[in-house]
Formats: C-alpha cells, sequence, structure tokens
C-alpha cells in the first residue's frame, strides 16, 4: 500500500515537471540568457531592441535572441507552419518595442493558420531561431530550407527592414540536402 502512494507521488510530479515544459514550448520563447559579447541598444525593458553582430545590427526580442524573416512569406502570410514552426518560432503580435528604441520601419500583424496572431515588420512575419541560444547569434541568417531552392532563405531583420547582408559560414552537417536539415 505505502509502494502505490510512493508510486502516485513520483507520478503526479513527474506530470507537473512535463507540463512545465510543455508550457515553455508553447509560449513562442526560446534559448537562455548566455554569455555573449552582443549589446543592446537599450539595457533595461521588455520589447523589440537592436543588437550589434559580427554582420551588422539586427532586431532582437526582450533576451536579446535575433529576428528573422522567410523570403517566401507574404504580407499576409506565414509559410511555416507545422514543423517548420517548431525550428522558426513566430513571434507573437503583442509584443511591442522597448523603451527607448526608435526603429523607422512599421509594425503590423497576420493571422496565422492556426489562429494565433503574429508580429510583422514592414510587412515580414518575424520568427526566431530555435538554434540561436544567446543574445547577438545570428546561427539562422542565410539558412536555406533543406531540399528547397535558394530563394528559400531565412534572413535576420536589420532595423531598416533588409536583410543582413553577410551570412555566416555554414556549420558542417551530417545530413543531407543542406540548410542543416531542416526539410519541412
Amino acid at each position: 500500500m505505502r509502494n502505490r502512494w510512493l508510486a502516485a507521488a513520483g507520478l503526479a510530479a513527474a506530470t507537473v515537471a512535463l507540463a512545465a515544459c510543455g508550457s515553455t514550448a508553447a509560449s513562442g520563447t526560446s534559448g537562455s540568457g548566455g554569455g555573449s559579447t552582443a549589446k543592446p541598444a537599450v539595457a533595461s525593458g521588455t520589447g523589440i531592441k537592436t543588437v550589434s553582430t559580427s554582420s551588422g545590427t539586427v532586431l532582437t526580442n526582450s533576451k536579446g535572441l535575433t529576428l528573422y524573416w522567410y523570403a517566401i512569406d507574404t504580407a499576409n502570410k506565414s509559410n511555416c507552419n507545422g514543423k517548420c514552426a517548431t525550428f522558426w518560432l513566430p513571434v507573437s503580435a503583442g509584443t511591442k518595442v522597448a523603451s527607448g528604441v526608435t526603429l523607422s520601419g512599421k509594425f503590423g500583424s497576420i493571422k496565422r493558420s492556426d489562429g494565433s496572431k503574429q508580429l510583422t515588420y514592414d510587412s515580414r512575419p518575424l520568427y526566431t531561431f530555435v538554434e540561436d541560444t544567446a543574445p547577438g547569434q545570428i546561427k539562422g541568417n542565410g539558412v536555406t530550407t533543406s531540399g528547397g531552392p535558394s530563394s528559400q532563405l531565412w534572413w535576420a531583420i536589420t532595423p531598416s527592414g533588409a536583410k543582413l547582408a553577410k551570412a555566416p559560414k555554414p556549420a558542417t552537417s551530417s545530413s543531407s540536402g543542406g540548410g542543416g536539415g531542416y526539410g519541412y
């Protein structure tokens, strides 16, 4: 009898732990702070900021994680859904600009296929990349989806709304098809 109670308590603790993990993944945030030499334009506050990277200045979320746009998206539609959206996390339309940050572009939103609203900048739906785990990283800049045409690129977005000009050298990947194995 006592063993059954301990087993039930252990199962309940595991369920709570799994639920906590699930809610983090579903919230659309990724990564952790971690050490980086990148310095945000605004040190405090929440919202969209700018960060200088080795390739230029980019927009970031409040955690300093780089924001990206997908070349095949349109002003009214995200073409990154399902498995794609597990690698490229849509930025919630409720996200604001950090206090003291001035940007020339315009923010808006689109309705995604799942009914949620996604933030746009100069009519480009915005995302973060799961492999960027520290402020100022641009691991998703210039990534091509596996097996896709070269026009299906992901770009870090600059304060002017343009793509970040220089893509970092691609990492060696053991997957076939190029693009880091993000075949969706």
